[in-house]
């Protein structure tokens, strides 16, 4: 049967996009490309807080912050990929230049550095929720967006579509997922007029969860990855995280596996009823290795039913608060589950709070427990 919503909101659409073309799609993409080249993406990394949700966009910034000795590293301690966060600030100020600009010119030197370290590229346009906001009202906000890409995509076009890739948009927050779906697709169209060869990553409505993947339609485009976020269990894997839900502020050193036996000592320490409850709720949800894995199949089951193929582009837990060996061992449940499922996957992140490394007094230490519960190890 029809879904009378999703027409109305792909002739919304039309309405509001009349005068940009659609583009064929092109002959030279078999639905097998999309397979192919998410074997370049098994097992990769987040390099956050970097080209994306930072402040400070100078060029020593951006040369000092991750370094080419970072990527080398990344490479070393055996990732195969990164998903690189770009805000579109910056690129709207490169497009409006119609030149090259210094923070366009940093972007290339690292899209380089990366390929020649053997990494491949997922170029993420990671916005703040405000540049999203624009994309809920009329046209202009989309129509900008789509301008963009198609920008982005003609200034990436002849970088490797082998190794490259174009992520569409972290986490959308668009709260209609049928007006998503169809700025998804005019960005598909907008960047095939562009960049014909290179592999797509399309995403749900919302937070790019994992019920946001299992409502998606997938797009007519065959060079297409479709990807999802998991950061369940939530009450563990954000313990004190200060720019969330508020329950999780609080919390200090939960465990996991959770069992209401181990959560009972914990609920006294939460403020109020809802963090109580909330805590609560992880405990007698008893997640476990079992628990995680039976999530993680429907994905697989999702890519099965579309015949596309699935990607996990963040996962990770915060670790200021939580026990290290936990820690280690939801990392290690939760990639296992991925792999077993065959679908690649990006730990959320590189060095910052979620991070794989430590950075102090100019050193980088690698965590041998977090790669080891990645499966990784380093290359001497």
């Amino acid at each position: 049967m029809r879904n009378p919503h999703r027409c109305f909101a792909l002739l919304l659409l039309a309405s509001l996009f009349p005068v940009l073309p659609i583009a064929a799609q092109p002959e030279t993409a078999p639905p097998s490309i999309a397979f192919a080249r998410a074997q370049h993406l098994q097992h990769g990394i987040n390099t956050s807080i970097w080209f994306a949700q930072s402040s400070d966009y100078s060029v020593h910034y951006l040369q000092t912050f991750t370094t080419a000795a970072d990527l080398a590293l990344i490479a070393k301690m055996g990732f195969d990929h990164c998903r690189l966060s770009i805000d579109p600030g910056p690129l709207l100020a490169w497009q409006r230049a119609g030149a090259e600009t210094p923070f366009m010119t940093e972007l290339d030197r690292v899209v380089r550095l990366m390929l020649q370290n053997h990494l491949s590229v997922i170029l993420d346009i990671h916005p703040t929720s405000e540049y999203k906001s624009e994309l809920f009202q009329g046209a202009t906000g989309v129509a900008n967006f789509v301008s963009l890409w198609r920008a982005l995509a003609a200034h990436f076009a002849n970088i490797d579509p082998e190794h490259v890739f174009f992520e569409i948009m972290n986490e959308p927050e668009q709260n209609d997922p049928y007006r998503w779906q169809g700025i998804e697709a005019t960005v598909v169209d907008a960047i095939r007029q562009a960049a014909p060869q290179h592999t797509i990553i399309a995403t749900g409505a919302h937070w790019s969860g994992l019920q946001d993947l299992l409502v998606l339609e997938p797009l007519a485009d065959p060079n297409v990855i479709y990807t999802f976020h998991d950061y369940e269990p939530f009450p563990f894997t954000h313990q004190g995280a200060t720019w969330t839900s508020p329950e999780v502020r609080p919390e200090r050193a939960i465990p996991y596996p959770s069992t209401p036996e181990d959560i009972a000592p914990k609920l006294d320490e939460e403020p109020t009823l809802s963090s109580q409850f909330f805590l609560n709720d992880y405990g007698e949800n008893r997640w476990d290795d079992q628990r995680v894995e039976n999530t993680i199949e429907y994905a697989a089951k999702w890519s099965t039913l579309n015949h596309v193929p699935v990607y996990c582009g963040e996962f990770g837990v915060l670790r200021e608060f939580a026990p290290p060996a936990a820690r280690a061992q939801w990392l290690h449940d939760m990639r296992v589950a991925l792999e077993k499922n065959h679908i690649g996957w990006a730990m959320w992140d590189y060095q910052t709070n979620f991070g794989v490394v430590t950075k102090q007094n100019g050193i980088t230490t690698p965590d041998p427990d977090i790669l080891d519960a990645l499966g990784l190890h380093l290359l001497q």
